[in-house]
């Protein structure tokens, strides 16, 4: 897969995610298998006024390269200097424009999907991002009710610079309700020049490959599914390479990635950044006796008292 001049060895990606896609997070996905990882999404506003929280959220290292940095806002002119400054702080490979959350938190300002109402300010934003920055822009959508309307603002994107887009195949509305529509993506990709990607209920291996030969995408974007699970990877590349389900212990495997991914905060200094908690949570959705398993999260202290308990309870379930 090709985005611009940037030659990614793979096609499936990890979804930029708030409070997820940290770097350690980003690290293990990369090894176990994402072709590419974007950073969880920055606000321009706060990289304008220099809010150190927002901007170290774009935090690299040569390990994870190729890098996606995800900003979000509602002025291009604001949005051009945020994405000067990313640039110049990180030079990641690709800047990725949001459009596509449903986050009351960002659309009550008139960003994220609630700028897909605004076809000029999308055109906007992104031609005065291409014509700024050496750095190639892609972006983000969610598709609209009607299907016109979705292709209109995808080939005003495509007509502005973008060097890619990624698809979710929900509306605002549905939030993460439902399912994902590819019928649109599939559409898009017919229409546009563009690598399109195709985001939403890609969950496992089969429906990996189902929404990559229905849709004929350049490639597949991985979101919640990942969380706690960058395993979910290992196993999607396996299958689509292989054509066989991967073996292997679902509950050995979990304690193991979340003691890595503990060690890996822990190394980055980004342990007092995370809800440890609820992260140990994610790593263990899924898993049997899940009541067991969460009581006994929130009642521990410290992270070897998690790792302990899961652990015993991994030897009960062998």
């Amino acid at each position: 897969m090709k985005i611009a001049d940037i030659k990614i060895s793979g096609n499936i990606l990890l979804a930029p995610m708030s409070n997820v896609t940290n770097l350690p997070f980003r690290l293990m996905c990369k090894k176990y298998g994402a072709s590419f990882t974007y950073s969880e999404m920055i606000s321009s506003d706060a990289v304008i006024y220099e809010n150190e929280k927002s901007i170290n959220r774009g935090m690299s290292c040569e390990e994870e390269r190729p890098l996606g940095i995800q900003i979000f806002g509602n002025s291009a002119e604001n949005m051009t200097k945020a994405a000067l400054r990313i640039e110049e702080i990180y030079q990641p490979e690709i800047i990725d424009i949001n459009f596509g959350c449903p986050a009351r938190l960002l659309t009550k300002d008139g960003c994220g999907s609630a700028l897909l109402r605004s076809p000029e300010l999308i055109h906007e934003i992104i031609t005065g991002l291409t014509d700024n920055l050496s750095t190639p822009v892609t972006a983000k959508i969610r598709v609209l009710e009607y299907m016109e309307k979705t292709l209109e603002i995808a080939h005003l994107i495509e007509d502005a610079g973008a060097d890619a887009l990624t698809v979710h195949g929900r509306t605002r509305q549905q939030q993460y309700s439902g399912k994902a529509d590819h019928s649109y993506v599939k559409k898009i990709k017919q229409e546009l020049s563009i690598p399109v990607i195709a985001n939403g209920d890609i969950i496992d291996e089969t429906s990996a490959r189902q929404v990559l030969d229905y849709t004929e995408c350049d490639g597949i974007m991985i979101g919640r599914a990942a969380m706690g699970n960058p395993f979910l990877f290992r196993r999607i590349s396996h299958y689509l390479e292989a054509g066989d389900i991967l073996d292997y212990n679902e509950c050995s495997q979990r304690i193991s990635d979340l003691r890595e991914y503990f060690g890996l905060l822990e190394e980055y200094d980004l342990m007092h950044t995370v809800n440890i908690k609820a992260q140990a949570q994610w790593f263990t959705r899924g898993m049997r006796n899940g009541r067991h398993i969460r009581r006994s999260i929130a009642s521990s202290k410290t992270i070897d008292e998690i790792l302990r308990s899961l652990s015993e309870m991994c030897k009960h379930a062998d």
